[in-house]
């Protein structure tokens, strides 16, 4: 099925490096995707491919069954977040959510500015000045801006990575509380695994300039399509060689077990407790094998102690071909 936006096959290169190779990704009407991966991966190349700021060696993006591929920036109705919010500091709060309007008339200029600080929970804030105002509060400026001209898509580039942790996780709850109530169909860089799985509907794993994987948060846990998505999306133990077959792997594949899937038993692996780090509900215990080995274990406090000779069962094992680094 046609999605909302469809990108389709979209290449860029910067002399010899492919920062975006063939990437292919479907988008349904109102829907937000995060693009996840470490540095380097490509997703920033990517959510500008889509603004237009970049232009690609090969692959279209359509929207809406048009083909933006040909259009300028500024005629593609995409809002853009950008990660450090480009505010403009000789301007009050107004004139920068204003600034991408245009040539309308003021008074509409007016409601739309008012009807955007609204929307941001910044109401009455338009003649204060940028530089007077919280990191979070800038980043609403930033978004109200964005939303002013009403796009048909909203991008978001590290959004939330200029605030310190505890306003992060708030902004981050009102950020999808404002998404949902809109409705509009959003597309977010981040490589903070924790902002993907709350802010995206479904996320999209970038590796290398490629798409490992797509799906939402639990598909991409539970059912990982490769060793990189495995090891990139949460904890996970990744055994090879004798250590994997002890847990039941085949010979020549690598084992993936999380933490939460490994349980103290009365039979099973052998090993030895190295470290307990208490959690609060639970603990994550380092068990060391008899070859050397090292597991996670993320148990109640109380199941074991550092010292403990104990026996390890794995209630779920994931395996992959075991190939060279690299490939």
């Amino acid at each position: 099925m046609t999605g909302f936006v469809q990108v389709e096959r979209l290449t860029k290169r910067f002399e010899t490096v492919v920062a975006v190779d063939s990437i292919s990704l479907s988008i349904a009407r109102g829907e937000t995707v995060a693009l996840l991966g470490p540095s380097g991966s490509g997703k920033t190349t990517v959510l500008r491919l889509l603004a237009g700021f970049e232009t690609p060696d090969a692959g279209r993006i359509m929207v809406e069954g048009e083909d933006v591929t040909p259009v300028p920036p500024a005629r593609r109705r995409f809002g853009m977040v950008f990660q450090h919010y480009a505010l403009f500091p000789h301007l009050d709060v107004a004139d920068n959510v204003g600034f991408g309007l245009g040539g309308i008339e003021r008074d509409s200029r007016d409601r739309k500015v008012a009807d955007s600080l609204a929307l941001v929970d910044l109401a009455g804030f338009e003649r204060r000045k940028v530089q007077e105002l919280s990191g979070g509060q800038q980043q609403r400026v930033a978004l109200a801006r964005a939303l002013a001209p009403e796009p048909r898509v909203l991008l978001l580039d590290e959004p939330l990575s200029n605030l310190d942790p505890t306003l992060r996780e708030r902004t981050r709850r009102e950020l999808r509380q404002l998404i949902t109530r809109l409705g509009i169909t959003t597309l977010f860089v981040t490589h903070e695994q924790e902002e993907a799985f709350e802010l995206g509907d479904r996320i999209a794993v970038l590796h290398r300039g490629a798409l490992e994987q797509i799906g939402t948060a639990e598909e991409l846990y539970e059912r990982p399509a490769s060793l990189f998505v495995a090891e990139f999306v949460g904890r996970a133990n990744v055994l090879r060689n004798a250590a994997a077959r002890a847990f039941g792997a085949r010979e020549g594949t690598v084992a993936v077990i999380r933490p939460e899937r490994l349980q103290f038993g009365d039979a099973g692996v052998p090993g030895t407790v190295r470290e307990r780090r208490y959690t609060g509900a639970a603990a994550f215990f380092l068990v060391e094998g008899e070859q050397g080995d090292r597991v996670e274990v993320l148990a109640p406090p109380d199941a074991a102690q550092v010292g403990d000779r104990v026996f390890l069962e794995a209630t779920r094992v994931i395996s992959f071909p075991d190939r060279p680094a690299g490939r």
